[in-house]
């Protein structure tokens, strides 16, 4: 594929074109002008996050013309087997954490809180827009086609409450020898790979690790504890752990089917 700057465009945007001419906003006028230097009428790919790319032109500092916008240049299907990550966010490091399961090929991101979480005190509605720019900004860098969802913070009981059955999900947890590890959970996973909808979690806790109560409700729960390695590890090393256990486990389902 020709390696040319890409933009994320929202797909409603996208639907509301005109002669197919889309108008910048600030920020985007910003990005293609000054960041990326694009001069009149060379090339861009544009991307609406849903699995379309299209090729577009730029007219002039604020605007773009699409090509052929009923015909994509490129459309990817969602993928089947969905991957999420649930994470306590941390004091530190959470933004890297986006970026990186967003470059990985994680599909749902799920903020969580939990009793020793460190950083309880967050302005959550302007984190989530910043926290959607960085994933956005980090679906363009890694090409990815389909950008995925940072879902609203959650109390980890009351997320786990909220679950239904399409739902597997597996938590983290370094102190417990009774669990799986991740790679053998997945494993076990075979009856709900064909299942429409279906997602596939791993919850990542707080660095103080899970409160009683917390372990309490798992255990009354029958929630699945696994482990991602021998050693300590820090939330952000646990969720880039994960998200690549996860991402190679679909890979490896889909070249075996």
């Amino acid at each position: 594929m020709e390696d040319l700057t890409r933009l994320i465009i929202s797909h409603e945007r996208i639907e509301n074109i005109k002669s197919n001419n889309i108008k910048l906003t600030n920020e985007e006028a910003h990005y293609i002008n000054k960041v990326m230097r694009i001069k009149n009428y060379k090339e861009i790919f544009i991307a609406n996050g849903e699995g379309s790319l299209w090729k577009a032109v730029k007219v002039n500092n604020d605007c773009l013309k699409i090509s052929q916008l009923k015909k994509p240049y490129l459309f990817q299907e969602q993928e089947i087997y969905l991957l999420g990550i649930a994470v306590v966010i941390p004091k530190s490091g959470f933004e890297d954490i986006l970026k990186m399961c967003t470059e990985i090929g994680i599909d749902f991101i799920q903020p969580l809180f939990s009793e020793r979480q460190v950083n309880k005190n967050l302005n959550f509605t302007k984190k989530l827009l910043r926290w959607n720019s960085i994933i956005k900004e980090a679906v363009e860098q890694s090409e990815r086609l389909w950008k995925p969802s940072i879902l609203n913070g959650m109390d980890i009981i009351e997320w786990l409450k909220s679950r239904d059955n399409q739902e597997k999900i597996s938590i983290s947890i370094t102190r417990e020898d009774n669990s799986y590890d991740l790679n053998q959970w997945l494993k076990k996973q075979q009856e709900f790979i064909n299942k429409k909808g279906a997602i596939f979690w791993n919850v990542i806790g707080p660095e103080g690790g899970w409160s009683s109560r917390e372990i309490d409700f798992f255990n009354k729960n029958n929630n699945t504890f696994v482990k991602l390695s021998d050693t300590i590890l820090r939330t952000s090393t646990a969720s880039i752990n994960a998200s690549s256990i996860l991402n190679q486990w679909r890979n490896d389902l889909k070249l075996r089917n």
